[in-house]
């Protein structure tokens, strides 16, 4: 019974598509291109072929952004950001595990690429922030401290308590 449901269903579907061939053309379209492979630039690999691609961490550019970002608070002046890591980026791999008379082992899970065999990766974690301190020429401003130190809380996920906001000096 649900086989002729979704038959009817779907000869409803084709026979309105048929009056706008127009939109049914567009949508053929659009289902091909989002059914294309997409290449990740230079590495001739596609990001399916070796798992979850490895996530670009520097802490040098995200102490950057977020300078560039507190400094358009109004007061703050020149910025300088120091960030701190509880822990770094973490790739966790796919594996197996046997179990036999108490001994245990793992063999990671591998696939062959064109450049040779590389492991699949089934998840990355992101550095994990510790602290944060925030030399501003605005610091003097007590309401620009509170700004900064909210804004570094919501751009970090640090709680204020772990973050110091300091004058900059002459």
């Amino acid at each position: 019974m649900e086989i002729r449901d979704f038959s009817k269903k779907t000869n409803g579907m084709l026979a309105k598509l048929k009056k706008n061939g127009l939109i049914a053309a567009a949508l053929v379209l659009g289902a091909v291109l989002l059914l294309m492979p997409t290449e990740n630039s230079g590495s001739g690999t596609s990001e399916s072929s070796r798992g979850l691609s490895e996530p670009v961490f520097s802490l040098a550019e995200q102490e950057r952004k977020i300078e560039e970002a507190l400094s358009k608070i109004s007061g703050a002046g020149k910025v300088k950001v120091v960030l701190t890591l509880k822990s770094g980026t973490e790739r966790i791999l796919a594996s197996n595990e046997e179990i036999s008379d108490s001994q245990s082992r793992v063999t990671y899970v591998t696939v062959q690429t064109g450049s040779g065999v590389q492991t699949v990766a089934v998840r990355y974690n992101y550095p994990i922030y510790q602290g944060a301190l925030v030399v501003c020429q605005g610091a003097g401003n007590a309401a620009v401290r509170l700004q900064i130190t909210e804004a570094v809380a919501a751009l970090t996920g640090l709680t204020t308590d772990k973050i110091t906001v300091t004058k900059m000096g002459d």
